[in-house]
């Protein structure tokens, strides 16, 4: 499974370079997908403000900068230690953790939720099911696995992927493949949509991503699965 020590302190400019040609910073991106993360919580668990989460991959903490704030708790897992250092400086209430996805330092049934952003195609595929049973056995019964990736059927996030020198051992997943791999893992299937769609952040342009997320040309998409089971208290 790579790690991102050689890239900690060059990960935010060469994602940026890598984008460029789209007129956005990235955080436009991370935000979009924070704001889809918590609606899907929010509409499949209930009262996201209360929920446990766990960012596995977590990288320098982008993510966990802007949805702390919105979730109970949040906890999060990096094999990079350098990144790890750099995610635990932004103090973004998160509370980190060196480990790896294959085995992840939590006891079983530790949260509501689970969720992977970008990490996947960084996996080698032989390791890829192992982490998505990790996942799943973190989460309760009833709690949900979200995987966001990137789409290899636009061109736009092709473009991107080739130009980013920690992408160069990226193997891209479909959402199918996605989709497969969660329900092997022992996870019932319960949505999955494409994103980004545009690059506007108007609210006409939020519902046109709702609109198209069937269609899978979207920059990205996420694939959400239940554990079996009924939820358990507290």
């Amino acid at each position: 499974m790579t790690t991102f020590d050689a890239h900690a302190r060059t990960y935010e400019d060469a994602v940026q370079s890598s984008i460029a040609f789209c007129g956005r910073e990235h955080e436009f991106f991370t935000a979009r997908k924070v704001d889809t993360l918590v609606g899907l919580l929010d509409r499949c668990l209930g009262d996201v403000g209360s929920r446990s989460l766990l960012d596995v991959g977590c990288g320098l903490g982008l993510t966990d900068a802007l949805l702390a704030p919105r979730v109970g708790a949040l906890h999060a897992v990096e094999p990079a230690i350098e990144a790890l250092e750099q995610a635990q400086a932004r103090e973004t209430g998160a509370r980190y953790c060196g480990g790896d996805a294959r085995r992840l330092p939590y006891a079983e049934s530790s949260f509501d939720a689970a969720f992977a952003i970008c990490v996947f195609h960084h996996i080698e595929p032989a390791d890829r099911p192992a982490v998505a049973s990790e996942l799943r056995r973190v989460v309760r019964p009833g709690g949900l696995v979200v995987v966001f990736e990137h789409n290899p059927f636009n061109p736009g996030t092709r473009l991107a992927v080739s130009r980013c020198d920690f992408d160069e051992d990226a193997s891209l997943l479909t959402q199918g493949t996605t989709k497969r791999l969660l329900e092997a893992a022992g996870l019932e299937p319960v949505e999955a949509r494409g994103i980004l769609y545009t690059t506007f952040s108007a609210g006409w342009a939020v519902g046109l991503d709702r609109a198209l997320g069937a269609i899978p040309f979207g920059a990205q998409y996420y694939v959400a699965a239940r554990r079996p089971g009924l939820p358990q208290p507290g």
